[in-house]
């Protein structure tokens, strides 16, 4: 019997990939509600409360709301804002933060799924503070680029009116550089940090894509660490997993222009690591992935799969 999949918040960004994602599938049953009770408290509980799962994409003070309407025991969530990412009861949808993960996804009734900048960094810092190749305390500086669709419908709108100026922008566009960006905790919970990192993100003028960036000056690594002992690491810790790709170190280095596009993942589930050897000791760590993909849609199409029990990559591409 297909499980049944309500998606609240299909309407959105997220939303919107997300049912693209499990369209056609047969071992699920998606619940729709129709479009004039979208708003409707009583609609929304009715199906929130008859599913097996329902995937919340809503804002945050939204999701609060929605888990408030769940009564039935037997119905489980992913929620995709940020309101339950380090709080208890929570399952972090992540897996590849190693087989305990897994399978506190497989068997939790409620999780929260990640955001695309802390899939990046804790996927670049957790294996090398796991190995002892990155101290716990280190201060790190991580920049990024993100397409525009990571900012939802109003970000999406201004970067593609012609009014904002922002069409082929031939430069990325800093942000919120006065402020501490909210997805800082969950980098620390789940990147093994203990000094909140100083995190400087963008945006790109193209609509989907991430690249992840952290310079670790050669002051800050262990005598004897460099990027080959860091790629090697990456390969023993993401060895069995079929949505990261390490590059290795000896190929890590851009032979062009081109070879960081943060858009070389979009449309698959798939995230790049690799590490960058510098003449004076220093290592860049870099991160790739679609935003809307393993940064977001993708990642929940992920715990969906393995919280019904199914194939983990059911529906999903790496390629």
């Amino acid at each position: 019997m297909a499980a049944r999949v309500f998606i609240d918040g299909h309407a959105g960004t997220i939303g919107l990939r997300i049912r693209e994602l499990l369209a056609g599938r047969r071992d699920l049953e998606l619940l729709e509600i129709p479009e004039a009770e979208r708003k409707d408290a009583d609609a929304r509980r009715k199906l929130l409360n008859s599913c097996d799962v329902a995937i919340l994409c809503l804002p945050d003070d939204a999701s609060v709301q929605a888990v408030a309407l769940l009564e039935n025991p037997r119905v489980r969530m992913i929620d995709g804002s940020t309101a339950f990412r380090v709080s208890d009861g929570w399952a972090y949808g992540l897996p590849e933060l190693g087989p305990e993960q897994r399978e506190a996804i497989r068997g939790a009734r409620f999780v929260s799924n990640p955001g695309c900048w802390p899939t990046c960094v804790s996927l670049l810092t957790r294996p090398l503070v796991r190995a002892g190749l990155l101290p716990r305390d280190a201060a790190l500086s991580i920049h990024g680029v993100s397409g525009y669709t990571g900012g939802g419908k109003s970000m999406i709108a201004r970067w593609e009116s012609p009014e904002a100026g922002l069409v082929g922008l031939p430069y990325e566009a800093p942000y919120a550089l006065d402020k501490v960006h909210k997805h800082i905790p969950e980098m620390q919970a789940y990147g093994l940090l203990e000094v909140a990192p100083y995190f400087r993100p963008s945006v790109g003028a193209f609509d989907r894509g991430m690249r992840v960036e952290i310079p670790l000056h050669a002051a800050q690594l262990p005598g004897g660490v460099d990027a080959r002992a860091i790629s090697e690491a990456y390969a023993r810790h993401y060895a069995d997993e079929p949505f990261v790709r390490v590059v290795p170190s000896d190929a890590s280095v851009p032979s062009s222009e081109a070879s960081l596009d943060p858009r070389s993942c979009n449309g698959t589930n798939r995230v790049e690591l690799r590490a960058i050897q510098h003449p004076q000791g220093h290592v860049l760590l870099v991160a790739v992935l679609d935003n809307l993909g393993k940064g977001a849609s993708g990642a929940a199409v992920q715990s969906l799969n393995l919280m019904l029990g199914l194939s983990e990559t059911a529906g999903l591409s790496a390629s």
